[in-house]
């Protein structure tokens, strides 16, 4: 066996160009595998804890992934709204460790403005349960400061102290701007890729503020408070979107689902942000199945490439295999050193694939997390991933076969022949 493999070596070394480019388009056919396998691994991961650790999420009776769509990801709207008055009642349980209130309605230029509290900061995770951090600025203090996500911040090319005003709706330009109340930028996020880069975040009591000129949606004709006798007013809320639990325990997540979900006060809904998640993601697996399948195109165009090379190489190389038989080879020898330069190409193409694959999440990483969220670890590859390696390689002496059986059938004078 190791003689084969060294003459198939050296057979190689002396075609370098053409076996070079060969192993170059399979390294690059098992380096976008491994890596569409990998992000869209991460992906998943990254997806299922775009928010993270909270436990419960509450909002009016509705579906379950509509409740996730617009409480976490700004998609859709509620179909009602909480009473502060139930609010107050549910968090009051021994049972809950924190609550962050959601209040939504209203954007900035087609970005959603959420109003919250302290606890938003405080409690929201993303990711493997990472914290929300400033890039610049800090919460909001004051009634009318706002906190940007990083992609609003960009986008719009704002800064610490820049005057924003809110629209009434939803929209680039909205239904009614509250020209009356504009805001000051007092904190900027650091980019998470989540739903929190492209929100705009004032307090509860803002939303409130902002509001203090209309009834029943809509601005009340000649009308105008000032922001001074605003900030006098009592402005605590009467109605929020929804609201996040997080549990002291997490044995104690499907007993307070109960109890929510049977609530007498007003119909409520309660829903475990992770089982959502993934119902939602389950939607969404047309697109990574026709992702994966792009991939084992890309490598099966890769390895018929190495078969179109070995095949044409074939008939150039009849006075060759004519020489390897008249010193004694067999035509077994002759299949049998195809079959291994088709390995030895596979196998070199795979080990080039998985350094490209790694050299791609040095160079690509600090990009994919800033714009997607998506961190890509430099982890061992996984048994799945040396299943997929394993595959590429018998696929490849699979395909080494043809050219093994069209050099079996060769005779000492198929080399001598003159073919025009």
């Amino acid at each position: 066996m190791m003689p084969i493999l060294k003459l198939a070596a050296k057979s190689l070394m002396n075609r370098w160009a053409t076996a070079a480019l060969t192993l170059f388009t399979i390294a690059i056919s098992t380096g976008l595998l491994l890596g569409v396998e990998r992000l869209r691994t991460e992906a998943r991961i990254s997806f299922s804890n775009t928010i993270s650790g909270a436990d419960l999420i509450v909002g009016a009776r509705s579906g379950a992934v509509q409740l996730l769509l617009y409480s976490v990801f700004r998609i859709g709207n509620a179909t009602n709204n909480i009473t502060m008055e139930s609010y107050d009642k549910l968090k009051k349980s021994k049972a809950i460790a924190w609550t962050i209130p959601i209040s939504l309605g209203d954007s900035h230029k087609g970005y959603r403005v959420l109003g919250t509290n302290g606890d938003y900061f405080r409690h929201y995770r993303y990711g493997r349960k990472q914290k929300l951090a400033f890039k610049a600025g800090k919460p909001f203090s004051d009634l009318f400061d706002v906190v940007l996500g990083a992609e609003v911040a960009r986008a719009l090319n704002y800064k610490l102290g820049d005057r924003i005003v809110i629209a009434h709706g939803l929209g680039r330009a909205g239904l009614t701007k509250h020209d009356a109340t504009p805001f000051a930028v007092s904190g900027i996020l650091a980019p998470t890729g989540t739903p929190v880069d492209r929100t705009v975040h004032v307090s509860l009591e803002a939303i409130e503020a902002i509001h203090v000129d209309w009834k029943s949606g809509a601005k009340m004709p000649g009308r105008t408070t000032p922001a001074d006798a605003i900030r006098r007013m009592d402005l605590r809320p009467h109605q929020i979107t929804a609201f996040i639990i997080g549990l002291k325990s997490k044995l104690a997540v499907f007993r307070q689902q109960r109890r929510i979900n049977n609530f007498n006060e007003e119909p409520l809904l309660a829903i475990l942000p992770g089982v959502t998640l993934l119902e939602l993601w389950g939607l969404m697996g047309t697109a990574e199945k026709a992702l994966l399948a792009i991939s084992w195109l890309v490598v099966a165009s890769g390895i018929l490439g190495m078969l179109a090379v070995i095949l044409s190489g074939l008939n150039e190389r009849r006075r060759e295999m004519a020489i390897l038989r008249s010193v004694g080879a067999r035509p077994a020898h002759l299949a049998g050193l195809m079959t291994a330069e088709a390995g030895v190409l596979t196998l070199a193409g795979v080990v080039a694939g998985i350094a490209l694959h790694y050299l791609a999440i040095a160079v690509a990483r600090p990009f994919i997390r800033a714009e997607f969220g998506i961190d890509l670890p430099f982890g061992l590859l996984t048994s799945y991933h040396w299943a997929l390696l394993g595959a590429i390689f018998a696929a490849g002496l699979l395909i080494g076969l043809i050219p093994a059986w069209r050099a079996y059938r060769y005779t000492v004078s198929d080399g001598l022949i003159v073919r025009t």
